[in-house]
């Protein structure tokens, strides 16, 4: 992380000064920053800028170097960095197409994305044999259609070009034959006696034809080791089933039969194996009926505010020892016997009593989650809770271990670092993972591996790990290979390619292959051979194969339901529950929501996404409470020492409303030395600081405070609405009261609390802008209907949506001027008490104003209004006036400042959606609805005959969102799905007393709290 000098002088926000201005607004107030909330004299400067400080210029020509840096990195890794200079790279098209090919018209094809090797189906479309764009299979059970930010994002780890390019041998380029007979001639004597000294580590495997090519390769080396770990893992999962049950298993749920759900610090809505099925089932939860008592209910109680626990009813912050005592005090609650001496949980705010009511009430038809980095006891505590509640079988499912080889990771590679320093490890390879990166800080795996004489990465890029390494093979990416894995719940889910290598990468199958006799066999072959025997392909196995391939998974191989029974009584530990002295802190150590482990630390997309609830781009922080800010006496951006035995690394502060007191939480996958252009220097490498025995929390670390300042982009204060109230909400009992409390009380017809006279508002008047219906000539117009209920602010629209429509990143030096190019931003707001309030999430759009501000004052009517109500945009008009901007209330509009695309690499433009323009500099972008599928839904309509139905046009975000957020179509359609959300009495646009009339709009969120939880 390069430290930079904050230049800006701000006002000390003094916590009593915040709760004081709260105390003073009458009703609910809604905030997106602490800056805001206290009106700093800096903060009211900017709001009354049209852009941030310095958004007109380039800053020093440090500065500019920076920028040009970045932009080459993708803005989109043009290759400006470094002095780096990308090979000329020569793309040879199709001197005659197949025959199933049609220019223009994409295909779609059936695959999996493993990430974190459980996998979830996808669909990938494919413009002449291009993959271009990822949606969800709405077939696959782990998916039903949804995706996820991460996902989505896959399809640019294609492109990067960044990815390894040949085959290295102690940095020379080598050949995979040289690689293959030097490996074979080195393990060859080990065959038959001292095989143990050869060991392969990889990451989570749950691919049953690895599993299987693996047990062949040890039926030849009978003493060799196969070691697995990822940051991710789920030991946590499997030590909390080996207390309660004795053995480890497989556990996923059935939201969609929970009534009631009580998470430990789990954010199983967001990350996760299953978390898209999830989203999508609890959501289905959250839809506001004509009875709004069916509602169901969320408890959340964690450290940090998540997308998850953003969504909850009621939600409590809390460090992991408080925690683990509210566990502890609910499974006592409900008749549960444990071994445990932990004090009891204070439950000041009531919490308790009224939950295990509510539980109890709703048995058979409740779930307790726990969180995948919480400690075994948690969990094991969950499993008890889920058991005494009547969940198993309902709502809670047991299998099988869906991994290919269930063991404790941290164990395994702790054991394999103790192998390598004592010289019993000759031969190591290492299969997609970049152990030197992102190993706990304690292992020094880069010491270690120097000790064994043949080391050897199959990876997509030649990272960290790599430099370490005698040989580096670059691996074929998820969309180049055959492979197969399991879903969540055990179902088998096929991988096939949409591609050809790019650059002649091999597959892991590729690797065991040679070592087992069967080099160069095809993966195909490789896969198949797998499944020649299994029951689904008994009868016809290619026509059942061809049937897999097209659904994407094999029907019929969900692992069935397993059985247990708790352990009596219940074995927790001794250390289970410890409270927090006065001035002790607690360090949270998490993998990124967004860049996972590191895995994804190059991605552009990802890293400029803001990350959930903090809103950061580019960067990670120390999380920290306002309370916890003010006792440590630091403010935003300040850097602090942490240190833990003898390691140590120096972070920025961000404070986090919401945040559990005395801890501070970092993430992981920044820090990044070898990640690429994009991905180098970007934040801090917060792995020094975990610990083999104790990965995700620690009360042995110091913090220092220092008196330099790190300047962080984040985007919460960027396109303010100035004090007005866009997020309507009511409890369901007050809906159920008032049902029209939408209309009946609209904040928007005020100012300062005053209200306003609505005609006295209005940009425009009728006489003066023509009617205010607006009727099609063509029986079409479109709208779009946002369900506030069912978004947890996971940006997985807005990374569709920069997808679908090739939008460049811009890299950090801009997004601190404020010139994100994001289409879709997803505004946050926090309301009420600065310790814990309650958090709301707002997607905004272009609104598709009928009467539309943007329109009136452009010069060359770029910006002009379709025949079916769009607002859309002519780029090769635009003249980059920026009046438009200027005069747009909602502030969607983005301006190209500079040539942010990258129009040179070649691997990139492959990437792109060839159906939507690639901007120049000096244009104006935005929403537009996806115009290009509306135009390609007309066109199948007019050859047709028949009119578009509803629901065969969905908007790239619409298509993305795993809850279902998002509603769009026909508004001249009564029957449409749009059309029966907007005439709910609780949908509402935004500014509407500018009488600009969007077509995009609301529906207010209802939560359904506890009455007898009253704080």
């Amino acid at each position: 992380m390069t430290e930079q000098v904050s230049t800006i002088s701000r006002k000390h926000l003094e916590l009593s000064e915040i709760r004081a201005s709260l105390s003073k607004r009458k009703g609910r107030d809604y905030w997106r920053s602490l800056d805001e909330l206290a009106a700093t004299e800096e903060f009211e400067e900017m709001l009354h800028r049209e852009f941030p400080e310095r958004a007109s210029e380039l800053v020093d020509p440090v500065s500019r170097r920076n920028f040009l840096k970045v932009m080459g990195a993708s803005l989109a890794f043009g290759g400006l960095t470094n002095c780096t200079i990308q090979p000329e790279e020569k793309i040879v098209p199709w001197v005659r197409a197949p025959e199933n090919i049609i220019p223009g018209k994409p295909l779609f094809y059936a695959t999996t994305s493993p990430v974190g090797g459980v996998g979830s189906g996808i669909l990938v479309e494919s413009h002449m044999g291009r993959p271009t764009k990822i949606e969800g299979n709405p077939d696959h059970p782990a998916s039903l259609g949804g995706t996820d930010s991460v996902t989505q994002a896959v399809i640019l780890e294609l492109y990067d070009p960044d990815r390894a390019q040949a085959v290295t041998n102690a940095g020379r380029i080598g050949t995979w034959n040289n690689f293959v007979q030097n490996l074979n001639d080195t393990i060859e004597p080990l065959r038959a006696n001292g095989s143990e000294r050869f060991r392969i580590l990889t990451e989570t495997v749950t691919s049953p034809t690895l599993g299987r090519q693996l047990a062949a390769l040890r039926q030849q080396f009978p003493a060799m080791k196969w070691h697995q770990y990822e940051p991710t893992n789920r030991d946590q999962s499997r030590s909390g089933a080996l207390l309660a049950y004795g053995e480890s298993v497989n556990t996923y749920y059935d939201f969609a039969k929970a009534k009631v759900v009580l998470s430990l610090d789990a954010d199983f809505a967001a990350t996760g194996p299953g978390s898209t099925r999830y989203a999508k089932d609890f959501a289905a939860g959250r839809r506001v009926r004509e009875n709004s008592k069916d509602l169901n209910r969320l408890y959340a109680v964690e450290t940090n505010p998540s997308p998850t626990g953003s969504i909850a009813d009621h939600r409590l912050p809390l460090d992991t020892g408080g925690i683990e005592r509210f566990a502890l005090t609910v499974a006592e609650k409900l008749g549960i016997r444990t071994d445990s001496n932990a004090a009891v949980f204070e439950d000041t705010a009531g919490w308790i009593p009224a939950l295990v009511r509510d539980l109890k009430k709703n048995s058979g038809a409740s779930l307790v989650v726990a969180g995948q980095q919480q400690s075994p006891a948690i969990h094991a505590l969950a499993h008890a809770m889920n058991e005494a509640l009547g969940n198993v079988g309902q709502t809670v499912h047991y299998t099988e271990p869906i991994e290919v080889d269930s063991i404790d990771q941290g164990s395994s590679i702790r054991d394999l670092v103790t192998d390598m320093n004592a010289g019993q490890v000759d031969v190591l390879l290492i299969v997609g993972g970049n152990p030197v990166y992102d190993t706990p800080g304690d292992l020094d795996f880069k010491s270690a591996l120097d000790n064994v004489k043949f080391r050897a990465q199959l990876s997509l890029t030649a990272d960290e790990t790599s430099l370490s390494c005698h040989w580096h093979i670059p691996q074929t990416h998820l969309l180049e290979t055959w492979s197969d894995c399991r879903a969540y719940d055990g179902t088998i889910s096929l991988i096939q390619p949409l591609i050809k290598p790019l650059y002649g990468g091999k597959s892991v199958h590729d690797l065991i292959a040679a070592l087992t006799g069967e080099g160069g066999k095809p993966g195909l072959d490789i896969v198949k051979e797998t499944w020649k025997d299994h029951p689904e392909f008994s009868n016809d196995f290619e026509n059942a194969w061809q049937t897999a391939l097209h659904n994407g998974f094999v029907s019929n191989t969900r692992l069935p339901d397993k059985r247990m029974r708790i352990r009596q009584p219940l074995q927790t530990g001794n250390t289970v529950g410890a409270v927090l002295d006065e001035e002790e802190l607690e360090l949270v150590i998490r993998p990124d929501a967004l860049l996972g482990g590191g895995r994804f630390s190059n991605n552009g997309w990802l890293q400029e996404t803001p990350t959930p609830v903090t809103l950061l781009t580019w960067d990670n922080a120390a999380l920290v409470s306002y309370a916890t800010a003010e006792q440590l006496g630091v403010q935003n951006g300040q850097i602090v020492e942490m240190s833990r035995d003898d390691r140590s690394i120096r972070a920025p502060i961000w404070i986090v409303p919401g945040q559990a007191d005395q801890t501070v939480t970092v993430h992981l996958g920044y820090g990044r030395t070898h990640a690429g252009r994009v991905g180098n220097d970007a934040g801090f490498d917060a792995y020094p600081l975990s610990a083999s025995g104790a990965m995700w929390n620690s009360r042995d670390v110091e913090l220092n405070k220092t008196f330099d300042q790190y300047e962080l982009a984040c985007t919460q204060d960027h396109h303010g609405m100035e004090d007005r109230h866009l997020v309507r909400h009511a409890n369901v009992d007050h809906y159920q009261k008032h049902p029209h409390f939408v209309k009946d009380h609209d904040p928007s017809f005020q100012i300062h609390g005053q209200d306003v006279d609505k005609d006295k508002l209005n940009l425009y008047t009728e006489e003066v802008h023509g009617a205010k219906e607006f009727k099609s000539t063509t029986g079409n117009s479109w709208g779009m209907a946002i369900d506030l209920n069912a978004c947890m602010g996971c940006n997985a629209c807005s990374v569709a949506c920069q997808s679908e429509n090739n939008i460049p990143v811009v890299g950090k030096e801009q997004v601190l001027k404020g010139r994100e190019m994001s289409w879709i931003r997803i505004d946050r707001y926090f309301t009420d008490d600065v310790d814990d309030p309650d958090i709301y999430h707002q997607p905004v759009p272009c609104q598709q104003c009928e009467n539309a501000p943007c329109e009136l004052v452009c010069p060359v009517t770029a910006t002009a209004h379709s025949e079916e109500g769009l607002n859309d945009m002519i780029y090769n008009r635009c003249v980059g006036t920026r009046y438009c901007s200027n005069n747009c209330p909602y502030k969607v509009r983005r301006f190209n400042f500079l040539q942010y695309a990258d129009r040179d690499t070649p691997s990139l433009k492959l990437g792109r959606n060839p159906d939507v323009t690639v901007r120049s500099r000096g244009v104006m972008e935005k929403c537009t609805y996806c115009t290009q599928r509306i135009n390609a839904a007309r066109i199948e309509s007019k050859k047709s005959g028949d009119p578009i139905a509803d629901g065969e046009i969905k908007t790239a975000c619409q298509q993305a969102c795993p809850t279902q957020a998002i509603s769009f179509g026909n508004l001249e359609d009564p029957n449409s799905e749009v059309s029966q959300w907007k005439a709910s009495e609780l949908n509402y646009g935004i500014l509407t007393d500018l009488n600009t009339n969007p077509r995009t709009t609301y529906l207010a969120r209802v939560r359904n709290p506890n009455p007898e939880i009253t704080t």
